[in-house]
């Protein structure tokens, strides 16, 4: 069994852009009221309007990369998490997705955080980084709720926020991370966006959200790593179950409106899944990529810019529902 568990690691460890699940004996469900005020941050600016800060959560040092709000944006700003995939880093999440170049402009005042997963290190497995969110690498202690509640309050003090505008996307392990946050951090999260993730067997029996929540998910009927039929023996739920989960939970109607677009010169076809006529007006969708495996993907390989329809989608909805 160890050899098993260790040969499902590497897979997971050699996807392109970091990938995979996460975590757990203790599967932190937290929907935090814990305050930041005796934590001391480290911050330095990296290069242009890019800020690390480091500090020291639950005995871990962790940190985040800021990109701040642009300079001639008006009111309070929204915010992104942009979560890297297993064994990944912040860095190379920021650089793979693209997404700083969507939020910083004067008529999108957002603020793009891309935080760093904890090292991992079990009876069972190890990676530099991953997320806690259930799933395959047992033996995980790291509470990843809490943190990225941690990371809310400090940039709240730091600049001004519109609490009903906070939102959490993420690749692979990052996407499985999104879903945790949405059903045990509901109280802060207003949508989430999962790119070849899922939710995993724990976050999917655990969930309890507090309010309606706007799902995207984009996915690759290829993909080895998560498949879209999901793993069972690495508590990997298929991604059709996550969306009846959703789209039951919104109390949606229950057939999605479904299109198809084929991109002859690209190889690629595309099925989205929209289910409509949710509470709050909110939505649950679903990109189905024929072509796609276990990639983030942009629009010249595949027709469709990941990053640009989780922006729009984020800019489409707040806490409390599609915004007018």
């Amino acid at each position: 069994m160890r050899k098993l568990y260790l040969f499902f690691a590497f897979i997971i460890v050699s996807c392109g852009g970091g990938g995979g699940s996460s975590s757990i004996d203790t599967l932190s469900t937290n929907d935090s009221n814990n305050t930041a005020s005796d934590l001391i941050e480290n911050c330095n600016q990296q290069q242009t309007n890019l800020i690390r800060c480091d500090f020291t959560h639950q005995g871990l040092n962790r940190y985040y990369l800021l990109q701040p709000p642009h300079p001639e944006a008006d009111g309070n700003s929204a915010l992104i998490f942009n979560l890297h995939g297993y064994g990944s880093n912040a860095m190379e999440q920021m650089l793979y997705t693209g997404l700083n170049s969507l939020t910083y402009t004067k008529e999108n005042n957002f603020i793009l955080i891309h935080p760093q997963g904890a090292p991992l290190e079990t009876a069972l497995t190890s990676s530099s980084s991953h997320w806690n969110s259930g799933g395959w690498t047992i033996g995980s202690t790291v509470d990843d709720v809490d943190f990225i509640d941690t990371v809310i309050e400090l940039v709240s003090k730091k600049y001004n926020l519109n609490m009903d505008r906070i939102y959490s996307t993420g690749m692979s392990n990052g996407g499985f991370m999104s879903y945790h946050l949405a059903c045990n951090l509901s109280s802060k999260i207003a949508g989430v966006a999962s790119v070849t993730g899922s939710m995993s067997r724990q976050t999917y029996e655990s969930c309890n959200p507090q309010k309606p929540i706007p799902i995207l998910q984009i996915h690759g009927a290829l993909d080895g790593t998560v498949p879209f039929n999901g793993n069972s023996a690495l508590g990997m739920e298929p991604i059709e179950k996550v969306m009846t989960y959703w789209q039951e939970f919104n109390l949606c109607d229950v057939e999605p409106i479904t299109t198809t677009n084929n991109f002859i010169n690209l190889g690629s076809s595309i099925e989205h899944s929209q289910y409509v006529n949710c509470l709050n007006n909110v939505q649950v969708e679903l990109y189905k990529i024929d072509t796609m495996s276990h990639v983030w993907p942009k629009k010249d390989r595949f027709g469709i810019s990941a990053s640009e329809v989780i922006f729009n989608f984020f800019n489409t909805y707040d806490a409390n529902g599609k915004l007018n």
